[in-house]
């Protein structure tokens, strides 16, 4: 499976994050299942809810945020647990969960869903295997220690997959989770900008990328929350938007 042909390829967060124009919605070659095909393929007689939302009838979309925690994300979860809004947050560990532990638990404790954006924000496939295991094993490790459950969800660094990535997840039973909004907010620190491109893209079952490392990006959330309850739409976490389907491990979701 190309174990010998991959070669490590680190890349910083900064130039990764730019690369993401190419990928403004996921790897657009992939395979990938919608949140509507997961709730439709659930089991007949299913619970209707996972939680206090059927994403069958409301009017659903789902906010996520990558590479945190930062030195932003305890403003972030003030305004999340004021305007009453669970998330799904795809964490980075190398500087991150290791820097801000706290936050880790915070997050949990607060009801959001806490998943893996890899350990060092490596591309995946351009990594071997064993790199791809121990870049997905190590913040399953460091999450399950802080929360007490180990996450079943990932998000591919630019949203880059393939067949190997797909089979690795499905080893370590994680499911894919990729976006249909981006607001580029890691080329631009405008809040006003990155609600508005929030605002353009979104639609019912929609995921919202944001990224909570960048400066302009925690001040837009109030108002991208705001704007959005007023046009009908309920905040839910992926599980949430998914059910009663699950994630299936090895598989990719997207609007």
């Amino acid at each position: 499976m190309r174990e010998t042909a991959r070669r490590l390829r680190p890349v910083a967060l900064a130039s990764a994050a730019a690369a993401l124009t190419l990928t403004l919605s996921g790897c657009a070659d992939v395979d990938a299942t919608s949140p509507s095909t997961a709730r439709a393929a659930a089991a007949k007689g299913a619970p209707a809810k996972l939680g206090t939302v059927d994403c069958r009838e409301a009017k659903c979309i789902a906010l996520t945020f990558d590479a945190g925690p930062s030195e932003n994300s305890a403003r972030l979860l003030d305004i999340l647990r004021e305007k009453k809004v669970p998330a799904t947050f795809f964490l980075l560990g190398r500087n991150h969960i290791e820097k801000y532990p706290q936050l880790v638990e915070r997050m949990a404790a607060e009801g959001h869903e806490v998943a893996s954006h890899t350990w060092d924000h490596k591309i995946l496939t351009r990594i071997s295997d064993a790199q791809i295991r121990d870049e997905l094993k190590r913040p399953n490790d460091a999450i399950e220690r802080l929360t007490g459950h180990r996450p079943t969800l990932m998000r591919p660094p630019q949203g880059r997959t393939d067949s190997d990535v797909h089979r690795i997840t499905k080893e370590m039973g994680m499911a894919e989770v990729l976006w249909s909004v981006t607001a580029k907010d890691y080329m631009t620190n405008d809040s006003a900008l990155i609600t508005k491109r929030v605002l353009e893209q979104s639609s019912r079952d929609g995921i919202i990328l944001l990224h909570d490392i960048y400066p302009g990006t925690v001040p837009a959330v109030p108002g991208v929350i705001d704007a959005l309850k007023e046009r009908g739409y309920v905040f839910v976490t992926v599980p949430q938007l998914l059910a009663p389907g699950k994630a299936e491990p090895g598989r990719v979701y997207r609007p």
